[in-house]
């Protein structure tokens, strides 16, 4: 993926969200809610997840990945969100996924309110693989011109300039979405959000690596969670936005830190969700 990529995808969105503008202002009824979200986390294989869940022939998936609705686009109205998914139907579930979701502290309560009844999926990988695969991914668009590991230590006060005035102003999505490459792996603090807002068993947590090491199973066990029929699709190829090019900046220093730095959080993960300790 490279800059014109991300011309490509920028392009794609403003399509997307300039028909959901068109067909919230027709006159009549609009889409449904979604039935069920992917929250996230970023770079924790949502991209597959959302193509193994949309292939299900009991349910029809919103018009595109990642609408940001209840994180950067709250703004425009729920008729605008029900613009993108399609009209109800009787033993047919809908969905959404933006990554965004679960980091975004604005969102639970945002949810909440609008869907009462939802379910949700999250998937966390390895903290330390995950803010690396981050960060490659902010290069890929051209957004960090920084190294890694000098990235890692400007991250606190990009986030923190970001921040001044609140989570949900422009710069402060952009910073949140681009530099938050360790803040993303603290998932504890981030479930606990959540958990403020709705009910434990609403909430599905997925290991990313349980995902890629047994696809059939981790779906399967989604579906249940879900209320939908068993289902295989023909493939669980793994699906990426970005390929890894040229010398890894993950190099053994920067890794330890990062190791000492997650060992905390991810503790505390596992006393939360009583997963056993192997990041």
């Amino acid at each position: 993926m490279d800059r014109r990529r991300g011309g490509v995808d920028r392009l794609r969105r403003v399509v997307r969200g300039t028909r959901a503008w068109a067909r919230a202002a027709w006159p009549g009824p609009t889409g449904a809610l979604p039935d069920f979200l992917i929250i996230g986390g970023q770079r924790c294989g949502t991209t597959s997840l959302h193509a193994y869940l949309a292939a299900h022939p009991d349910v029809r998936p919103a018009t595109g990945k990642e609408l940001q609705f209840f994180s950067v686009h709250h703004g425009r109205g729920e008729r605008w969100y029900r613009a993108h998914f399609p009209p109800p139907a009787a033993g047919r579930l809908t969905f959404e996924a933006s990554p965004y979701y679960l980091f975004h502290p604005s969102v639970p309560a945002r949810v909440a309110a609008l869907l009462p009844q939802a379910r949700f999926v999250a998937l966390l990988r390895d903290p330390v693989e995950r803010a690396y695969s981050h960060y490659l991914h902010s290069r890929s668009y051209g957004q960090e011109p920084l190294g890694f590991a000098e990235a890692l230590a400007a991250e606190p006060q990009r986030l923190a300039e970001a921040l001044r005035d609140g989570p949900d102003t422009p710069a402060a999505h952009h910073a949140l979405r681009t530099y938050s490459y360790a803040a993303r792996g603290r998932y504890a603090e981030q479930l606990d959000r959540w958990y403020a807002h709705l009910p434990a068993d609403r909430l599905h947590v997925v290991r990313s690596e349980d995902l890629y090491a047994d696809p059939a199973g981790e779906y399967a066990t989604i579906l249940r969670f879900l209320g939908l029929t068993p289902f295989a699709p023909d493939t669980f190829a793994r699906h990426t936005r970005r390929a890894d090019r040229g010398p890894t900046g993950l190099t053994d220093e920067v890794r330890a830190r990062l190791r000492a730095e997650f060992a905390p959080h991810n503790a505390r993960l596992a006393d939360l969700l009583d997963w056993p300790r192997t990041w």
